[in-house]
């Protein structure tokens, strides 16, 4: 990282496709007695070099937005290796005929706009249904907006059977960072007994995503994946699988999983003050410019050069001016300065998704590939910032 630093200036990203294979390779051995397709969940790491590398190998690739599915296709992927799922597609969708595709109708009324155009583009279709198991996160008594209930699921089964389609997917998406595989055997109890009822035998059941990635704690000190166990879920597959007959496919939708692991952000310590209870870091790169998930996470934090010694309660903030842009609070060494370098581990999912541009341009990027680590975009200069106005 040194030699980096030396050559880049701060703050940046730096991502590398080598964790990501390893987070594959697990997965793929872990659940090596089941037909399982691995899909990159685009909106966790919108990373065109990771995008290049992904369809490289000849996997395939889940988008929700309409820039994504347009990046999917211009970086080659074919129809039948692009999930599209994500609400309100039936506003965008049609208007790229695209033959093959396969696609996940969210709601009751896009499945009917969307009838003709998949018959006529011979798309292959399937249904992401809510079960009890989706609620929001910050509001468990509530549910989200994702997916169709049940009330609704099983005469719209019935009735895109019926039409005619290639209606053969079944789809869920939790939540991120779903803490027990027993979540995921209950939601997929539900999503069985909606497919006997509706005499639909889906030929690919989508699990979506949501494995808590390690070696990241909650804010108050926990590590998301405590209770989680890949052994688990293959249990869960191994009890659950065999009451969707006909079953030829398993597809998994794991972003922060695959991805978190391979990145980080490298800060600088600007400026640093003291005060009667808490020391500030103040860093060129922060929660409100490059790590949104530090609202919610706490993720291992590098110093370069490395820092020990007596500590200190300190906050590592950005540069904006706002309270809210706090990177982490803990104890560090008070021999920390400016000059050094903060090294933010497990930025690799969710980081360039939320990057903003707060009174700042965006971070410069590298990425890490055999042995090559080289700029894939460079950092935004003060022309780009202002130059988008009219």
């Amino acid at each position: 990282m040194a030699p980096l630093v030396k050559r880049h200036p701060t703050p940046f990203y730096l991502f590398s496709a080598a964790p990501v294979d390893q987070a594959l390779q697990e997965l793929k051995t872990r659940f090596s007695r089941y037909p399982i397709r691995h899909w990159l969940s685009f909106k966790s790491q919108p990373l065109r070099p990771l995008l290049q590398w992904w369809n490289k190998r000849g996997l395939s690739i889940e988008v929700v937005s309409e820039f994504e599915f347009l990046a999917a296709r211009k970086e080659g992927f074919s129809p039948d290796r692009i999930l599209v799922n994500g609400p309100a597609k039936h506003h965008w969708l049609p208007q790229h005929n695209v033959r093959g595709l396969r696609v996940n109708f969210d709601s009751v009324n896009e499945a009917v706009a969307l009838t003709p155009v998949a018959k006529k583009l011979g798309w292959t279709v399937g249904v992401r249904l809510s079960t009890q198991e989706e609620f929001d996160p910050e509001n468990p008594q509530f549910p989200t907006q994702f997916g169709i209930a049940l009330a609704e699921a099983l005469p719209l089964i019935r009735r895109l059977i019926k039409a005619g389609l290639q209606m053969e997917m079944v789809h869920i998406h939790l939540r991120t960072n779903v803490a027990t595989a027993q979540i995921y055997e209950r939601a997929l109890a539900e999503v069985a007994e909606i497919c006997r009822t509706a005499c639909f035998a889906p030929k690919y059941v989508d699990c979506g995503g949501g494995f808590p990635p390690r070696h990241v704690l909650t804010r108050d000190g926990r590590p998301v994946d405590a209770h989680f166990s890949l052994s688990e879920m293959a249990s869960v597959y191994d009890r659950l699988l065999p009451r969707f007959p006909g079953l030829k496919e398993l597809w998994l939708e794991n972003g922060r999983w695959l991805t978190a692991r391979s990145g980080v952000l490298v800060a600088k310590v600007l400026d640093v003050k003291q005060r009667t209870n808490m020391r500030f870091l103040i860093a060129n790169a922060g929660r409100t410019t490059n790590a949104m998930l530090s609202s919610w996470e706490t993720h291992e934090l590098l110093t370069l050069p490395e820092r020990s010694g007596e500590t200190y309660l300190t906050t590592v903030t950005g540069p904006t001016c706002m309270a809210f842009d706090q990177l982490t609070r803990r104890a560090l060494p008070t021999s920390i300065q400016p000059g050094d370098h903060l090294i933010w581990l497990d930025a690799g999912a969710y980081h360039l998704s939320w990057e903003t541009r707060f009174s700042h341009g965006l971070a410069e990027v590298l990425w890490h590939e055999g042995k090559t680590v080289k700029t894939v975009r460079p950092a935004e200069t003060f022309k780009d910032w202002w130059g988008q106005w009219e």
